[in-house]
């Protein structure tokens, strides 16, 4: 995640850049690299209203702007008043079944300046790479709960041949 991180960074020139876990109720980084010291780390929450992550999660769109303050929507939109911002983007992760996880985005304070369509592919397939590593995550847990599960089984099953085998021998 770190690299990946650095990454969108460098694309965006922006110097912040985090994924955030975003529900129906919660904000939650999951991972981050502040180089404005904004303030979050791994584990913060944030309000979810005062977010534009919110309205990602509602209509499952990327939101991208270089220069809030001359933007006709986002000049007036209460996220970049509320935390200063200028440049942004923000990617929504959807898993492979379909289920939304959250956000990868990068803001900045200074306005930014680069090719939209370009940032967009690019962060596009980051948050795709996120989505696979998710699932990825998800089928090991998965797998690792059916080996356990086997695992008791066969142990049941030599309890039970043992049991077996002792009231065969003994009439």
């Amino acid at each position: 995640m770190p690299l990946i991180l650095e990454m969108v960074k460098q694309a965006t020139g922006m110097r912040f850049a985090a994924v955030a876990r975003v529900t129906e109720r919660h904000w939650v980084t999951c991972a981050v690299d502040d180089s404005i010291d904004f303030g979050l780390i791994p584990g913060s929450h944030l309000e979810l209203e005062t977010t534009i992550c919110h309205e990602i999660r509602q209509n499952r769109k990327p939101v991208i702007f270089t220069q809030a303050s001359s933007h006709p929507l986002f000049s007036v939109h209460h996220t970049p008043q509320l935390y200063g911002l200028e440049s942004y983007v923000s990617i929504p992760i959807v898993t492979a079944d379909g289920q939304f996880f959250g956000t990868l985005c990068a803001i900045d304070p200074a306005p930014a300046s680069f090719d939209e369509s370009t940032v967009l592919k690019t962060m596009g397939l980051y948050a795709q790479l996120i989505a696979m590593n998710l699932d990825l995550h998800k089928d090991l847990l998965a797998s690792g709960q059916a080996l356990e599960d086997a695992h008791e089984v066969g142990v049941l099953r030599e309890q039970f041949v043992a049991v077996l085998a002792h009231d065969l021998r003994t009439p």
